[in-house]
C-alpha cells in the first residue's frame, strides 16, 4: 500500500519568507510549524519539503549553505518531535526553464517514486498560486496559506488555511 504525504513549501508556509534566506541565522520557523508537522507525522503522513531555491543560481548562497539552513530546520523540528521525510529543492534560475521548478512536477514525482507515495491520497500546502498549481498538476489536494489577497484570487485550492497548523487539522479530517 502506497504512503500518503503532505508536500510542504518552505518559505512563507513553514518559515518566515526572508528574501533569499542565505544564512542559517536568518531562517525562522513559524511558531506552529513543528506542532503541525508532528500532528501529520502522528497521523501517518510522510512530510516532504518541496522548495524553489533560485538564490543558488543567482549566487546569493551555495548548496552547502542551503544544506546548513535545512540542517537547522530539521534540528528545530526534531527538538519538538516533528520530522521531515525528505527535502527536494530546485536550485535553478526561473529563466533556466528547468523541469524541477515549481509548478512543474519533477520534484514531487521524484518524491512519489522514492517514498512510494500515492498522490491521490496526498496534499500540497503552500502560500503561492504556483504551489496550488503544482498540487493540481500531480493530482494532490491542495491547501493555500495566503500571504495576501492576490494569492487567493489567482488560484482555486481545495482549502484555505490561516497557517500550517490549521492546514494540518483540515488534512487529518479528510478521508
Amino acid at each position: 500500500m502506497a504512503n500518503r504525504a503532505v508536500f510542504l513549501d518552505r518559505d512563507g508556509t513553514m518559515a518566515v519568507d526572508v528574501s533569499y534566506c542565505c544564512r542559517p541565522e536568518d531562517f525562522e520557523l513559524f511558531p506552529a510549524t513543528a506542532r503541525a508537522i508532528k500532528l501529520l507525522n502522528e497521523h501517518g503522513y510522510k512530510v516532504i519539503v518541496i522548495t524553489n531555491q533560485s538564490g543558488v543560481a543567482r549566487g546569493y548562497f551555495t548548496e552547502d549553505m542551503l544544506s546548513l539552513i535545512h540542517r537547522k530546520m530539521l534540528k528545530q523540528l526534531g527538538e519538538e518531535d516533528a520530522h521531515i521525510d525528505g527535502i527536494y529543492y530546485c536550485p535553478h534560475h526561473p529563466d533556466d526553464n528547468c523541469e524541477c521548478r515549481k509548478p512543474k512536477p519533477k520534484m514531487v514525482l521524484q518524491a512519489v517514486d522514492e517514498h512510494d507515495i500515492d498522490p491521490e491520497q496526498s496534499f500540497v500546502v503552500g502560500d503561492k498560486p504556483q504551489d496550488i498549481q503544482l498540487g493540481q498538476n500531480v493530482g494532490c489536494r491542495t491547501v493555500l496559506i495566503p500571504s495576501g489577497i492576490e494569492e487567493v484570487a489567482l488560484c482555486l485550492p481545495d482549502y484555505t488555511a490561516a497557517d500550517l497548523y490549521e492546514a494540518a487539522l483540515w488534512i487529518i479530517e479528510q478521508k
